[in-house]
């Protein structure tokens, strides 16, 4: 494959300075084929694509490691392998090939399962008063000349993303009402469901007497059970048991 810019040497020579084949292949040092291929068919690009990639020392190996790469990445990060150790056991097995052949052989493998997972994604979309979600965040603020950091209550509608946004000193059960009670007031109205991330739900207060925000217990599958207060809460509002654990408010 010719680099763009012989090519456009070649064209150069050819239409401006008025050069015939024979002076271009002789002076450009590119063979007559090329140089009539680029002539008729009056492209500036040439791209070649193989129809298949030959793997002389991976191809009989392939699919043991396949097996150890999708066996790695099942696990937990603490126990996944090294490239390095996936080649020596693919050496085990009798490999004789180099390493950089399947380091190779992992990216390309990698970037495939990355593909196919993200085509597995449905985008989310949320009728107008269907759901909003709430978080914390902690920001550290100046006041009377004292750095002091405090917790701010967010709660963003998902249709439209509008937020509604409360500091606090502390981050208790009675801020997390009180955030919901003003930001209900704000938006002239309560949405039928929240989503709540796990960390806007985590306990509060000392550890001996810690009760809970809104879980006190997680069960198998999507089973929950929610604080009494926080349930009288949503009972109030209309609003059903939220959802937990879908990632913290995006900011936007």
């Amino acid at each position: 494959m010719k680099r763009v810019d012989t090519i456009a040497r070649v064209r150069r020579a050819f239409y401006v300075h008025g050069w015939s084949v024979k002076k271009i292949v002789r002076e450009l040092h590119v063979s007559r084929n090329t140089v009539r291929k680029i002539l008729r068919s009056d492209e500036t690009d040439f791209s070649y694509e193989r129809s298949r990639q030959p793997l002389p020392r991976i191809g009989p190996w392939q699919g043991p490691l396949e097996q150890f790469l999708s066996s790695n990445a099942s696990k937990a990060s603490r126990e996944r392998l090294t490239l390095i150790r996936i080649f020596e056991k693919l050496q085990a097995l009798g490999y004789e090939g180099g390493y950089d052949a399947v380091r190779r052989f992992a990216r390309t493998w990698s970037q495939t399962r990355g593909a196919v997972t993200a085509e597995a994604y449905v985008p989310l979309y949320y009728a107008p008063g269907e759901a909003y979600q709430f978080d914390w965040s902690h920001e550290v603020v100046l006041i009377s000349g004292v750095t002091v950091t405090v917790k701010v209550a967010h709660l963003r509608l998902c249709h439209s993303r509008m937020m509604f946004a409360r500091a606090y000193m502390r981050e208790s059960q009675e801020m997390v009402f009180d955030a919901h009670d003003r930001a209900f007031a704000f938006l002239k109205g309560a949405c039928t469901r929240g989503i709540y991330d796990s960390e806007a739900c985590a306990a509060i207060g000392p550890r001996p007497r810690r009760t809970k925000t809104a879980v006190e217990a997680i069960f198998s599958g999507k089973e929950r059970q929610y604080n009494r207060r926080f349930l009288q809460m949503c009972s109030h509002y209309l609003v059903q048991p939220p959802s937990i654990g879908l990632g913290p408010i995006a900011p936007q």
